[in-house]
C-alpha cells in the first residue's frame, strides 16, 4: 500500500472535529482513493486517529465496531441514530466542508 496515500488519508480524518463525522467516500473524495480503500487504510492504520468518525454512507457500523464507537460518540455528542445501528446524520460533513479544512 503507498504510503504518501496511507498518511494522506490519515491526515484527512484527523481533519473531521470533534462531535462530526463524514463517509468513507467523503474522506476518499477528498484524499483520492474510493471509499473501500478507505476503510482498508483505517483498519490497518488507523488506530492513532478518530477513526469513529468515519462511518458508511448510512452512518453505520458493523456490529462489532458499533460497540467501540459508541462510546467515543457519547464523549464527543454524536447522537446514536433511531435505528440504533450508527449515528444522527446531522452531525455529518460533507466533501466540502471536509476541504475547506484541509491546509494541505
Amino acid at each position: 500500500m503507498d504510503a504518501g496515500l496511507v498518511d494522506r488519508v490519515l491526515a484527512v480524518v484527523e481533519l473531521i472535529p470533534p462531535g462530526r463525522t463524514a463517509s468513507y467516500g467523503t474522506v476518499g473524495m477528498v484524499a483520492g482513493c474510493g471509499p473501500r480503500l478507505v476503510g482498508r487504510i483505517l483498519s490497518r492504520h488507523g488506530d492513532g486517529v478518530a477513526w469513529w468518525r468515519v462511518t458508511s454512507a448510512a452512518g453505520e457500523f458493523p456490529p462489532n465496531l458499533l460497540a467501540r464507537a459508541v462510546p467515543h460518540w457519547d464523549a464527543e455528542g454524536i447522537a446514536l441514530a433511531a435505528s440504533g445501528r450508527g449515528c444522527a446524520r446531522v452531525q455529518r460533513m460533507d466533501a466540502g466542508a471536509l476541504r475547506a479544512l484541509d491546509r494541505s
